[in-house]
């Protein structure tokens, strides 16, 4: 037997680049969501969003992960279900650090569960944010469609009265996200480095 075991906890401290690609397949999510925003020109935001999710008791993992990336926050979501600690989320929402850092990481250090194609995803529909082609009826098309096929198993009707859209004729919120508590998200936990 070895006299240096490999556990988890060791794994999480050295936060190696394959370690955290397994950590992203088990406890991340791409998303993109789009909301009504009556102070936005075309009347709607459009939010990407890379996330990473655990309990209070693993937040010092978050914080690692933080650093590594040089970016994002961690915000703490109270649970109000039978978990016995609150759930924190390491978030990247800035664009330019997806762009720049996020995507590039997972570009080069491949996703190996369905979170790939969440991700390939992701990247299209980061191409027409920022290129402003969802300023467009086109773009804002393709971007509702990529939006309903990230982190689904199956198909979902993308009707709610949460957004109405210049382009629909319909209220809707398309949300990607497996993590749709944006408005409980209740304290600022880390702050971005500056």
């Amino acid at each position: 037997m070895s006299k240096n075991p490999i556990s988890a906890e060791n794994q999480q401290e050295r936060l190696d680049r394959k370690w955290l690609v397994g950590f992203t397949d088990g406890e991340g999510c791409f998303s993109i969501s789009i909301f009504k925003n009556e102070t936005m020109k075309a009347g709607y935001q459009v939010f990407p969003e890379f996330v990473l999710t655990q309990g209070a008791k693993s937040l010092d993992v978050l914080t690692k992960v933080q650093n590594f990336f040089e970016c994002g926050n961690i915000y703490e979501n109270k649970r109000y279900d039978n978990h016995r600690e609150s759930l924190y989320r390491y978030c990247v929402r800035n664009k330019i650090d997806l762009i720049e850092k996020i995507c590039p990481f997972f570009d080069k250090n491949p996703l190996m569960t369905a979170k790939k194609n969440d991700f390939a995803l992701f990247e299209q529909g980061l191409e027409i944010i920022i290129s402003g082609k969802h300023l467009e009826k086109s773009g804002f098309d393709k971007l509702r469609q990529i939006a309903s096929e990230m982190n689904r198993q199956k198909p979902r009707n993308l009707e709610s009265s949460q957004t109405k859209t210049p382009e629909s004729s319909q209220d809707d919120k398309i949300e990607s996200v497996l993590y749709s508590d944006v408005e409980v998200i209740t304290e600022v936990i880390t702050l971005k480095n500056e």
